[in-house]
This record gives structure tokens, sequence and C-alpha cells, in this order.
């Protein structure tokens, strides 16, 4: 460890947040109900009753957090825009106010030489649209580009970065499949159709972008290397259905203007896909937003389940939800390798490995990409250098700078998170953050990855000396 390879100049350096997880005030300045306020509040879906009713408030505490961002020397911010806020029920005239809040930050961030990257849709849509089908129904594609035009008629003459959708898989997935996201659905691969209508609502919102900003346009998915549990033809081709559902569902249709084969889960058709559609969700894009967190070891089904050791993957939860299901795969441990605190394996090679696969499997049809996620969750406390996590950053950018060595091309590179907040239905438990925030509080404390980050970015500063 130590000096970080150079990057190149102007390579783009950020942190990243979302809404619901930082924000709180969520009944202030007219803000409507999300289907996360919903969730939260039924019992036994968050670990110890937590919801974001208060997060880390920074709704009323942000400029504290511009200043951290601004002292950490990102040249970025990636943050989203909360829809209730916007639109209370979803439909209709923008709230003014709740435009007034990220106006006022836009234009600080600016003040302080960050520029601002919104997500327009991190996971909390009004609850009056949910209670009309959500993202099972059709309107509400139309309702998401409705709801981007008003955002960016407000910022987009000073916003130079737009991502539509964040991990849209991981959305219909645990919101609409299983049920352990908001808004709480439990339809397995009868989830399909939310698919589908994210994906038309992107491409609707990307048109709506296109009328108002000359700004530049993105998807984020989560991506996950797929690794067969062992060379026999079966689990090869349980690793292939699990990448087409996992890695492609949410980027072939935007990149090739096409549904990945599906037959695996018994899918021959998709009814819901209507003519004009694929045509309107592969509308160019600018980036491919890449949140990596680990690898995934895949296997075909067994008749009986495997016992887990530790090392599982992100989509561990989810598979073992969906047991029992009939699905042409099982997600096994990955050995080997040491956890987060969350029990992910830690494997920086595999981000470059996923870049590498995206060049190769997309060729000229993929865009430049921005690295719009990327961290660990560590039990740290103030005092307590949270080392992992340095040790986490310090592998993955040595990883990506290989990649990009090797032919990828990756535009920028932004932190998961800068604040410690609520992650979804852990609660409070799982700290993410470079900033350590006390929940009793409030108080944020810089913790030793961001010190170590901070200097980092001042060295990629730095011009290197003339050679001889």
């Amino acid at each position: 460890m130590g000096v970080l390879p150079r990057f190149p100049e102007g390579f783009l350096w950020g942190t990243a947040t979302a809404a619901y997880q930082i924000e709180g005030a969520v009944k202030e300045d007219g803000r409507g109900a999300s289907i996360w306020d919903t969730f939260c509040a039924e019992p036994g879906r968050i670990k110890h009753g937590a919801t974001g009713e208060v997060a880390c408030d920074h709704y009323h505490r942000w400029p504290e957090d511009v200043a951290l961002m601004a002292d950490l020397g990102v040249g970025a911010y990636r943050f989203s825009v909360a829809w209730p806020r916007i639109q209370p029920e979803g439909r209709g005239p923008a709230n003014a106010r709740g435009l007034d809040f990220y106006d006022r930050l836009v234009d600080a961030l600016a003040a302080r030489g960050v520029a601002p990257a919104v997500t327009l849709y991190h996971w909390d849509l009004p609850q009056a649209l949910e209670d009309g089908g959500g993202w099972l129904d059709r309107d509400t594609a139309h309702r998401f580009a409705e709801y981007a035009g008003l955002v960016a008629d407000r910022l987009g003459d000073r916003v130079d970065l737009w991502i539509t959708l964040n991990e849209p898989f991981v959305h219909m997935t645990e919101g609409y499949g299983i049920g352990v996201h908001a808004p709480g659905r439990t339809l397995l691969l009868d989830a399909l159709p939310a698919a589908h209508h994210l994906l038309l609502g992107h491409g609707l919102a990307v048109a709506a972008l296109r009328e108002r900003t000359a700004g530049r346009i993105a998807l984020t998915n989560n991506y996950s290397p797929v690794w067969p549990a062992t060379g026999s033809a079966e689990d090869r081709a349980a690793a292939a259905a699990f990448d087409a559902l996992q890695n492609r569902l949410f980027t072939d249709p935007v990149l090739l203007g096409r549904y990945p084969d599906l037959s695996a889960y018994g899918v021959t058709g998709l009814p819901f896909v209507r003519d004009g559609d694929l045509a309107a969700i592969a509308a160019p894009l600018d980036r491919l937003g890449v949140n990596y967190y680990s690898p995934t070891r895949i296997a075909a089904p067994q008749a009986a389940a495997r016992p887990r050791t530790g090392g599982a993957s992100v989509m561990a939860e989810v598979e073992d939800h969906l047991e029992g299901a009939g699905l042409p795969f099982e997600d096994v441990p990955i050995d080997g390798y040491r956890v987060t605190a969350f029990g992910w394996p830690v494997v920086p090679g595999g981000l470059r490995e996923m870049l590498l696969h995206l060049r190769d499997e997309y060729g000229d049809a993929l865009p430049p990409i921005l690295v719009t996620e990327n961290g660990c969750s560590v039990q740290d406390e103030p005092g307590r250098p949270d080392q992992e996590r340095i040790d986490f950053l310090d592998g993955h950018l040595r990883a990506l700078h290989q990649a990009m060595e090797e032919g990828a091309d990756v535009r920028g590179y932004f932190v998961w998170s800068l604040l410690d907040n609520f992650e979804w239905a852990e609660g409070y438990e799982q700290r993410f953050g470079l900033v350590h925030v006390d929940y009793a509080t409030l108080e944020r404390t810089p913790k030793a990855s961001y010190h170590w980050l901070r200097e980092r970015l001042a060295e990629q500063r730095v011009s290197p000396a003339p050679s001889g």
C-alpha cells in the first residue's frame, strides 16, 4: 500500500449517497409518503424497527456535508432526488419547496467546486403510485418521465451528469420479487413486468432530459462477475442463467435493443412489451454506471440445500428467499477471501474482471463507464481506524487502474458512501461511510479512511515531475 497508480487527467473522483438513506425530514416542506415510509412502518420489516424519518438529517445539515466533501477533495457528488419531495402524489405540478432544497444544494456544491451528479430514482417511489400498481403498472413509466422533466426544468442548467435509475435489478428483485425491500411484494418471476416498466421509464426519462439539458445521461446497474462453482456443464449453464438475470436483464435492452434469453426460467415471451418500447429503452447513453461490491458463485440447483459457511455474495439473501421457486441456479459461498461486516467477500479483482467483461461483451455499444458505487461495510467507531475500508479502497482502485490499462474506458469513481446511513432493511447496523455518524447526536466524524482518501486525491492532483 502507498501512493496509488496515477489516473488520467480529468478522471472524476466522487462520493455518493441516496435521498432516503440520509435526508430525514420525511414530512417537511410538502414531501409526500414514499414506499419506504410505508415499508418501515410495518412491524418486522427493518432491523430494530429503524426508519429513515431522521436518518442523517442531511435535509437540515447539508451545508456541513458539503463542507466535508470539499475538504475531502472530490470533484463530484452523486446524490438522489426524492421523487415524493417533487411530486408528493407522483403526478401533477412540482412542489416548489422540494425543488428549492435541491436547488440550494446544487448551488452550494458548485460554489465549492464539487460537480452535482443527480440520480433521479433510488427506490423511493411515491406511495400514491404504488397504490395504483407501482412499477407493475405501465403508467408509472410515464409518470417517471414527467417527474424527470420537472427536475431538469429546475436544475438542468447546472447539472452535467444525470443518472435515471439506480440498480433496477435490485429494486425489482428485492422489492417486487422477494419482498425484503419496499414495497414488499413477493411475486418471484411475476415481477418481470416491473423490470420492463423500469426500463421503459428510463428510456422515456432520457427523452425528457434530452429536451431540457445538455448534460450527460447514464443508467446505473449493480454488476457482479458470475463464477461457476465447478467446470461442469450444469454449473456453467446455471451461471449463464444467473448472469442473464443479474447482469444482462437491465443492460441488453439498453445497449443492444433486446432482452436476453430467459428460457432457463421458462420465460419465452414478454407480453407486456409493446411496439416501440425497445427503441425508447435503447436511446443512446453518454455513460454506463457500474456499481460493484462482490462476485457471485453459482451452481446448478441441488436436491438438498448446501450449508452456507460465510463468504456469501450480495445475492445470497435473494437466493435464500427464492429457494424452492424452481430457479435454475443456486448461490454458493465464495471461500478464501476476507468478508465485510455484511458478509460479502472482498474481491478487488472482480471489479477488473467485470469491467473487462462489459468491454468484451458489448464492444462499440458500450459507452464510457463510471464506477458509480464501490465501498464496504465495516463495524467501526470513532477512534478505531477503519483499516478494513482503507484496504478495500486501495485494492479496488488498483484493480480499476489495471482494468483501465487493459482497455476499459472508465471515466470516474464514486465511493459508497460519504456518510454512515440508513442501510435499507438492515437499518443502522451496517456502516459504509467515510464519515461516522452518531445517530443520537448526528455528529459527523471523519474516519481514517476519509483522511486516507483525502491524501490519495491530493496526490492525484499533483502534477508528476517532468522526466529527464
